[in-house]
C-alpha cells in the first residue's frame, strides 16, 4: 500500500479544494481568520448566547421516509464541530455547524467497516462510501435530525433522534 498525504483542516478532516469562482468554507460560513473556532465557541457561551451544540456522545436511532422501510441504529459522537461515530457494520465521519435557534446542518460519509452477515442489510452500507447532509434541532439532552442519503442513484431520505449518552470535552 502507498501512504498518501492530504491536507487537514484544525479538525482533521480532509481540506477540499473549492470550486473554481466559489468561496472556501471559511468566507461562506462567516469565521474570522486567525481567530480558532474553539475562541469563538468559548466567547458565546460566556456572552450567554446559547447556539453552540454541547459536545457529546449520542445514541442514534434512523427510521427511514418517504414510505420506504428501513431502521437503525449506532451511536455517534458531535465534538467542536466534527461528527464520527458507527454501528455493527458501519463507520461515520463529518463534520456540522450550529446556526441559530438551535438548529444544525453537516454532512457525513458513511462508510461499511464490516461485511453484513446473513439477512442483515445495513441502511445506507453498500461497498462504496455513501455521503448524507443533514440538518436538525437541538436540546442540551437530545436533537433531531432528517438527512438525504445518495445511495448509488437512489436517494434515500430519513429521519433520526439522537440521545445524549455522556458528556464529553
Amino acid at each position: 500500500m502507498t501512504a498518501s498525504r492530504t491536507s487537514r483542516d484544525n479538525y482533521g478532516l480532509p481540506l477540499r479544494a473549492p470550486a473554481t469562482g466559489r468561496q472556501t468554507a471559511a468566507l461562506r460560513e462567516g469565521m474570522g481568520f486567525g481567530i480558532k473556532a474553539d475562541r469563538l465557541r468559548h466567547w458565546a457561551m460566556a456572552a450567554g448566547l446559547r447556539d453552540v451544540m454541547k459536545n457529546g456522545l449520542y445514541s442514534i436511532h434512523v427510521t427511514l421516509l418517504d414510505g420506504r422501510v428501513g431502521k437503525g441504529s449506532g451511536v455517534i459522537l458531535f465534538r467542536d464541530g466534527k461528527i464520527l461515530g458507527g454501528d455493527a457494520y458501519l463507520y461515520y465521519t463529518g463534520s456540522y455547524t450550529v446556526k441559530d435557534n438551535n438548529t444544525f446542518k453537516g454532512e457525513v460519509l458513511v462508510q461499511r467497516h464490516t461485511s453484513p452477515r446473513g439477512d442483515d442489510n445495513p441502511l445506507f452500507g453498500g461497498p462504496a462510501p455513501v455521503g448524507i447532509g443533514v440538518s436538525g434541532t437541538y436540546t442540551d439532552t437530545r436533537a433531531e435530525m432528517t438527512g438525504t442519503a445518495l445511495v448509488g442513484k437512489a436517494s434515500l431520505i430519513f429521519g433520526a433522534t439522537l440521545h445524549k449518552l455522556a458528556e464529553v470535552d
